[in-house]
């Protein structure tokens, strides 16, 4: 049988898990670690789509934005940690910057392939209405490309939730990630498994929140 520092019973798992919510240990870390999650995953996820939405919109700098993106999604984030960590410090901002590099690329190319997913009739029209191309952005290619976004999207915040608890690990003082790296110095994997049963619930219950909206914004899909 194996030792509990090493596979703890599951009633000691949830007895860490109990008092940590109820004692109020746990409740810091998981505000901190969602909050940067959530950041960074609005801002990669706006800039993904923006950067897509230019692409679609101006073909000719296709040749120039998809090799940087490509460039920069194919570094190991986990390689760069310590410079962003030198730049922006050890607080909230390189963990956002973390989950928002890690974000930016499944919406860029979901927003890409999303966006051009209407060319054909219905764009043929808006054109012989002289509608503008912001126009046909707005009207017609976001709401065509709202189910590739979506989708990117809960890709996207289970990234955000491992960028920050990687970017954690390596140089933070707050957030679940310390604490399964500091309990794991004490030996005390009882709550590390709590911190990490945190976690799955944080991913649950995030993914089945972006599926509601997506329910609700993409009815016509439904």
């Amino acid at each position: 049988m194996l030792p509990p520092t090493v596979l703890p019973a599951p009633t000691d798992v949830f007895g860490a898990l109990r008092n940590g919510l109820a004692g109020g240990q746990l409740w810091p870390h998981i505000v901190f670690t969602t909050q940067s999650a959530f950041s960074g995953l609005l801002i990669g996820a706006s800039l993904g789509v923006l950067a897509g939405a230019v692409v679609v919109l101006v073909p000719i700098l296709e040749p120039f934005i998809v090799p940087v993106v490509v460039g920069l999604q194919s570094v190991p984030k986990i390689a760069v940690a310590p410079i962003i960590i030198a730049y922006l410090g050890y607080g909230m901002a390189p963990k956002v910057f973390t989950v928002a590099l890690l974000c930016f690329f499944p919406l860029f190319v979901a927003a890409v392939a999303g966006l051009r997913a209407l060319d054909g009739p219905i764009v043929d029209l808006y054109r012989a209405a002289s509608a503008s191309k912001l126009h046909v952005l707005l009207n017609a290619r976001i709401p065509a490309a709202a189910p590739y976004l979506f989708s990117a999207l809960q890709i996207a915040f289970v990234l955000s939730l491992l960028g920050c608890v990687v970017s954690e690990f390596i140089a933070s003082s707050k957030g679940l990630g310390f604490v399964i790296k500091a309990r794991s110095l004490d030996l005390d994997v009882s709550t590390m498994f709590a911190a990490i049963i945190v976690l799955s619930a944080i991913g649950v219950l995030g993914t089945l929140l972006i599926r509601t909206v997506q329910r609700r914004v993409v009815f016509w899909t439904a």
